[in-house]
């Protein structure tokens, strides 16, 4: 397999730790989690992974600047801002949502990493793209070129970010001598979960991939991880019959809505604190872990589970700590 241009700047390979508090507490099972939110400390999480080839791209094509957009505390926005400042890259967001009076977490370090913002109320959000169409026409005017980012680095580009983290979870795996029979993980705009579904297939891992949705619901994610499969599938002619790939999208856990998480949530994520000194966020692997484990739970209590049937579970933590700054009233009792 040819891969495409890469920049080399995550901490990888991320370690795999077994929870074995939290497995014996559940009982008759056995949880693992992917540390991804140890890509880098500024860089945290998942979106690194992705960016790492979208940014590749853009420096192939002569770009001096990043447009990207994502919601005010958006884990890809901040990453994106952080690795123009190291690469001498000129940055702008487009975050989703009304200026707040005092930046804090991802926002904070946006503004920090030099990167200029625009915000877009969330009514008008589906206007955009052609916002970042004009700043690219803007800054073409300057005598700049501006490359585009989608949300998230989700698109066929981005896809590579997770084909290449299952070939290293592959090699976690036999390092651990495991072989798990679901790999979960959070998803909000699809690019991780289209990854890992190519990385299943290409790299014959056993597990089945269940994504948790924090948004949107199971239809939109099956559309728009379909089309992002084949759309990379055809950019870099890859010899694989994207469509026959299984989308698994479990729904029921996103709560009020995107960036809103009920009490369960800032419960769960409390307790796994204590339990494991491992932290998650309320936006996305928060969600998605309470999901995984209501989902056992249901199971032990004989009732229909959403998890295909197995044991050992593996849990991509995705990143999203600088996230909790800003929902911290949610801790409080």
């Amino acid at each position: 397999m040819q891969w495409p241009p890469r920049l080399e700047l995550a901490n990888t390979p991320t370690p795999l730790r077994h929870l074995e508090r939290l497995s014996r507490q559940l009982g008759d099972v056995d949880i693992w989690v992917k540390h991804d939110e140890l890509t880098g400390l500024e860089l945290s999480g998942n979106k690194i992974r992705k960016l790492e080839f979208s940014i590749a791209q853009a420096l192939e094509e002569g770009c001096d600047t990043l447009i990207t957009c994502g919601g005010v505390q958006s884990n890809h926005c901040r990453a994106t801002a952080v690795i123009g400042s190291r690469l001498g890259l000129r940055v702008h967001l487009i975050l989703r949502g009304e200026q707040p009076q005092e930046a804090d977490g991802n926002l904070l370090l946006d503004h920090l990493s030099g990167a200029e913002v625009s915000y877009i109320p969330v009514k008008d959000w589906v206007g955009h793209t052609s916002m970042a169409k004009d700043l690219q026409d803007r800054y073409l005017a300057e005598g700049r070129k501006a490359f585009y980012i989608p949300i998230g680095a989700s698109d066929e580009i981005g896809l590579w970010g997770y084909v290449s983290a299952s070939l290293e979870l592959k090699q976690d795996f036999e390092k651990q001598g495991i072989e798990p029979d679901v790999i979960v993980v959070a998803t909000g705009s699809g690019g991780t979960q289209g990854g890992l579904i190519a990385g299943k297939a290409l790299f014959d891992i056993r597990a089945e991939i269940v994504a948790v949705n924090v948004c949107d619901d199971a239809a939109y994610f099956a559309k728009k991880v379909a089309s992002d499969l084949a759309l990379w599938s055809e950019r870099y002619q890859m010899n694989l019959d994207t469509s026959s790939l299984p989308i698994n999208t479990l729904e029921g856990y996103v709560g009020p809505g995107y960036g809103q998480a009920g009490p369960e949530i800032f419960e769960t994520i409390s307790e796994l604190a204590r339990l494991e000194g491992l932290f998650l966020d309320p936006v996305y692997t928060g969600k998605a872990f309470h999901g995984m484990v209501s989902e056992i739970l249901k199971r032990k209590a004989g009732s229909n589970s959403a998890l295909p049937e197995g044991k050992t579970l593996v849990f991509i933590h995705t990143g999203g700590l600088f996230g909790l700054f800003p929902h911290k009233q949610g801790f409080v009792k």
